[in-house]
């Protein structure tokens, strides 16, 4: 049901780059194929390679207006445009710790050894809104509050589900397995993110190698990324190895898979491997604001290989990187919490193995992705 929304006034996506960037190849999920039996098939089919090869995919026709997408770039913008000062109001305490909501400040990674230079990257989590999480946000996220949770509720409904439903078809499973482990109203750490990349000068982009944010993987089921057209992500295609940008299409989300679907599935569905890159000269004067929603299984869900499908049984991913080596299989609250601290160590470096090569838990070690 729609819900009463303040003035935020219009917001103005900068133009796309005109330079000619590699472009990933990547499949797009129509869900107005949802519709039908054939139509789902086609689609859990066209998700398999989305997951298992190219790593990002997108998906258009979800139900969920522009117009809503616009208003809550809106709030980013006006969020960001605070003050410091105010922002720093909103900073969780124990930064060392992992914290569902709040802002997390530009201070946990050196990117330069010898500048200095630290990254310049906001984030402001907003947690789901099930009742067991606290709301107390700054005035500008606070008196749109109700949108922001009405935005979330549909990303579930309009495009999680749905695909949870696909993976499950693929996998030969009953369809609402991976709904199941996802409820909304069981606690687990899924939040709507706004972010934001504050720009560099030419110079400062030289001293750091033109790499904002170096090549990692998610750690929860799904990344949900609205189109903004500054063109900065890259992808790593999980056959060929190659880097390449992800275009910003209008009217689509752009979605990747994460570390607990291949753990789910013993590596069948891979984790994707994505940086984020100094964008084009054209578009170097402008910050990158981000509107993304992370997607976790309950936290009480033990991330044990599924041993229910059939295809994971005959294609042989029936073990994964915690079962090989006969380690405690986590739950998804206790992965979380140990890659987060890993995320958040203070002072890091770039080029530190000890840092970038660490084991977050027995049976898993991160790897550095260049």
């Amino acid at each position: 049901m729609p819900v009463a929304v303040p003035e935020l006034g219009s917001f103005d996506f900068v133009p796309e780059t005109k330079e000619n960037l590699e472009w990933a190849d990547l499949i797009t999920l129509d869900f107005d194929l949802l519709s039908s039996p054939e139509g789902k098939r086609e689609l859990a089919q066209t998700l398999v390679k989305g997951v298992r090869e190219d790593g990002f995919f997108y998906v258009k026709n979800f139900n969920i207006s522009q117009e809503r997408v616009n208003r809550q770039f809106a709030i980013v913008k006006r969020f960001y445009d605070l003050p410091v000062e105010e922002k720093l109001k909103h900073v969780p305490e124990g930064l060392g710790a992992y914290r569902t909501s709040g802002r997390s400040p530009d201070i946990f990674h050196s990117l330069d050894p010898v500048s200095g230079l630290r990254d310049r990257v906001e984030i402001y989590n907003i947690p789901k809104f099930n009742g067991d999480f606290k709301h107390e946000h700054p005035a500008i996220i606070q008196e749109s509050i109700a949108e922001i949770e009405e935005l979330a509720r549909s990303l579930h409904t309009e495009v999680l589900d749905p695909l949870h439903v696909l993976l499950a078809i693929a996998l030969e499973l009953p369809e609402d397995y991976f709904i199941n482990i996802h409820k909304y109203e069981v606690k687990s750490e899924d939040h709507l993110r706004y972010m934001k990349y504050s720009k560099y000068t030419p110079e400062e982009r030289a001293k750091i190698g033109n790499l904002w944010l170096y090549g990692h993987t998610d750690l929860g089921s799904w990344t949900l990324l609205f189109r903004q057209p500054v063109a900065a992500l890259q992808i790593q295609n999980h056959k060929t190895g190659e880097w390449k940008y992800v275009k910003p299409r209008d009217a689509t989300l752009t979605v990747n898979a994460c570390d607990a679907l291949s753990f789910l599935t013993g590596g069948y569905v891979r984790s994707t491997i994505h940086r984020v890159t100094s964008p084009p000269k054209d578009q170097g004067h402008v910050d990158r604001l981000g509107l993304l929603y992370f997607l976790r299984p309950n936290n009480h869900v033990k991330l044990c290989t599924i041993k229910d499908s059939p295809v994971l049984e005959r294609e042989g991913y029936t073990d994964n990187s915690f079962e090989k080596g006969g380690n405690y299989v986590p739950t998804m609250e206790e992965w979380t919490f140990a890659k987060q601290k890993w995320q958040r160590t203070k002072g890091t470096v770039r080029g530190d193995s000890k840092y970038e090569n660490a084991q977050i838990l027995p049976g898993y070690n991160e790897k550095h992705y260049a």
